[in-house]
């Protein structure tokens, strides 16, 4: 096996930025949606998904490629959601195997009711941190790293 390719100082310092910005913006986001809307981030993410489309659905396959999620682990998070009435699974009309994550009533006013906060939360932790200069620039890096890179 060849050796590896070290870190150096600089890669070091912007692997271990990463890590440490990504959990001090995610996880008062995660608790403040929790105390306030008892929903965690990942559930938030789902439904918001599901109510941006038109009927506010979407196939389980399309979701599970959305959130970056292997179908078992969406699987799971849409069962506990299921259970507290926030989704409902349809099965897909033009597809047996096709199932449908649909936004219910419950569901969306959920999200409703913690958008606002949530928000708010947002730009406390992130968004109100970046000088306005730097945003575009922050958004476009963040994009290409969000990109999957080439195999």
């Amino acid at each position: 096996m060849p050796e590896p390719k070290w870190l150096d100082e600089t890669e070091m310092r912007i692997w271990r930025g990463f890590l440490a910005a990504t959990n001090a913006v995610l996880q008062p986001i995660d608790a403040d949606l929790k105390a306030v809307a008892t929903l965690t981030l990942d559930d938030y993410e789902v439904l918001v998904h599901l109510s941006e489309e038109p009927e506010r659905r979407l196939r389980m396959s399309e979701l599970s490629e959305r959130l970056l999620h292997s179908r078992s682990r969406l699987t799971q998070r849409i069962d506990r959601m299921e259970r507290r009435g926030l989704v409902a699974r349809e099965k897909c009309d033009d597809d047996a195997r096709g199932t449908w994550a649909v936004l219910t009533d419950e569901g969306w006013s959920a999200i409703s009711n913690a958008a606002p906060q949530h928000l708010a939360e947002v730009r406390r932790v992130l968004i109100d941190r970046i000088p306005p200069g730097q945003r575009e620039d922050l958004a476009a890096l963040l994009e290409t790293l969000a990109t999957p890179p080439a195999e």
